[in-house]
């Protein structure tokens, strides 16, 4: 296909591999239970250091501070199957925005920044000089990815108009009862027209009667919050999937803080803001995020049926199943969440991206500006990738995804290509060392997943070995390095074992 879906494939490897059994499916156990070990002694006994950055040695630490200049990894066998699978051009891709964000454009900001006697920008109170470079990038790097994603995902929506208008003409035609001659194969059959367009009716009728109940008496605002939620999520969605399909990364965040600029400037102009505008925005931007969220991961199921032959009415039919379940799960896990931790006070969760959505919505609803110029930065930076034939998505999903977790990316990918191209002139023994390492890469993906979801376990059940001094340390971070080392290198061992048979 035209894009590598590494979630996809990962469990469509593990599908595959526990049907036929055998050597594949030791092959995957054995891979799972390795990668998922390597992060669980890391995130349940701290046995060395979750990240690896240039501070770890005095030259480093002095240019980090002077120039806030550093190169960050993050220590993970799961996101180096991730790399593996994605393969070498889009990771290189990421990281290349990730190099532009953190190697050209921080250290920038920092420099001109030294001269500043203010703090500038909305709800930021620290002066740039007295910032590190993890904190310039939050604060002013990581919107220039936002605006260069925004961007990135209107060219694929205008790309893709074709395709778009052939949908719609097909789901009008449906709806008014004409004939469509188009071979019904099962393994392409969706759900009615009429069942979707009764689901979305449905569904904008319950948002419209929630948004002028429950939070504006005004029949005009309630309309226009509803034609927001409408035409954002229809064109956000498109992004998420693309987005999902390149690097099995979601840019939900990314994207819900643009619907929240985009919803708050169009509620402020038809003249609701304060308190009532914050929370109208915010529920937009709930709505959207879950929209994102969905799409996101049925396009990945839709892909996973697609290659192994199930019907997607079916799965389609199913997942509205699963998403009802899922809201009155989800609903009551933040309700406990909320009565343990609280989300204000001392001991609250953190919720890094809710603090960052706040202080995107307070100043547009108090009339404060928003970083208008850096979204127009990265907007004009995906237009001139995209003419240089350059794919923007990917480039500017590495501009905003932190830079540690961009790298082990490249290292999976750097890997990917060694093994499938060692042997030049046996292009079916390539293939079988590529085949083998996907199942390696998604044993770690799979055994990190498993591994995780019991570390948490354990956390939330007050079980914590981790020793803080020690995990923070320069030994810990030089320990890490050499444990990443050594499974990049097990990586490339056990891929390189395939035989043609295979």
């Amino acid at each position: 296909g035209h894009f590598p879906f590494p979630e996809a494939t990962a469990t469509t490897e593990v599908l595959v591999a526990g049907e036929k059994g055998g050597k594949q499916a030791m092959v995957l156990v054995v891979s799972g239970i390795i990668g998922g070990l390597f992060d669980f002694v890391v995130a349940s006994f701290g046995a060395w250091s979750e990240l690896f950055t240039t501070k770890v040695i005095p030259a480093g630490q002095m240019i980090a501070e002077k120039v806030k200049l550093e190169f960050r990894l993050s220590v993970s066998s799961a996101i180096l199957g991730l790399g593996y699978i994605i393969g070498p051009k889009y990771s290189a891709i990421m990281v290349a925005g990730s190099f532009l964000s953190w190697f050209v454009i921080l250290p920038v900001i920092a420099y001109f920044g030294a001269y500043l006697t203010a703090p500038i920008g909305a709800n930021i109170t620290l002066l740039i000089k007295d910032m590190s470079a993890e904190q310039i990038f939050k604060a002013y790097v990581r919107h220039i990815g936002i605006g260069g994603i925004a961007m990135a995902g209107f060219i694929g929506i205008i790309r893709s108009s074709g395709i778009i208008k052939k949908a719609f003409t097909l789901g009008f035609n449906e709806l008014l009862g004409k004939k469509i001659n188009v071979e019904s194969l099962r393994t392409q059959r969706d759900l009615a027209m009429k069942i979707i367009f009764i689901g979305i009716l449905f569904t904008s009728v319950l948002i419209f009667i929630f948004f002028l109940m429950g939070v504006v008496t005004n029949l005009f605002q309630a309309l226009v919050g509803l034609l927001i939620v409408l035409i954002i999520a229809f064109l956000f969605t498109t992004v998420a999937a693309t987005a999902i399909a390149i690097v099995g990364t979601n840019p939900v965040s990314g994207m819900t803080l643009m619907t929240l600029i985009l919803s708050s400037a169009v509620l402020v102009a038809v003249g609701l803001s304060g308190p009532a505008g914050m929370i109208s925005a915010l529920i937009i931007g709930g709505v959207v995020c879950t929209a994102l969220s969905q799409a996101g991961a049925f396009i990945t199921d839709l892909k996973i049926g697609y290659w192994l032959g199930s019907s997607p009415y079916k799965q389609e039919k199913w997942k509205f199943v699963g998403t009802v379940v899922s809201a009155a799960t989800v609903a009551w896990i933040m309700m406990v969440l909320n009565q343990t931790y609280g989300f204000v006070g001392e001991g609250a969760l953190v919720a890094p991206q809710a603090n960052a959505m706040a202080a995107v919505i307070q100043p547009l609803m108090s009339n404060q500006p928003a970083p208008w110029i850096l979204y127009m930065a990265g907007a004009i930076l995906a237009l001139i990738l995209t003419m240089l034939k350059v794919p923007a998505l990917a480039f500017a999903l590495g501009m905003y995804i932190p830079m540690e977790l961009n790298t082990p990316l490249l290292v999976g990918g750097l890997i990917s290509l060694y093994v499938s191209t060692r042997k030049k002139s046996d292009e079916k023994l390539n293939s079988a060392r590529r085949e083998r390492g996907t199942l390696i890469a998604s044993g770690f993906i799979a055994g990190g997943a498993l591994f995780g979801v019991l570390s948490a376990i354990l956390r939330y059940s007050g079980f914590n070995w981790v020793n803080l001094e020690w995990q923070e340390s320069h030994s810990s971070e030089i320990l890490a390095m050499i444990m990443f080392c050594l499974i990049s290198v097990y990586m490339i061992w056990d891929s390189m074992r395939a035989k043609k048979e295979e």
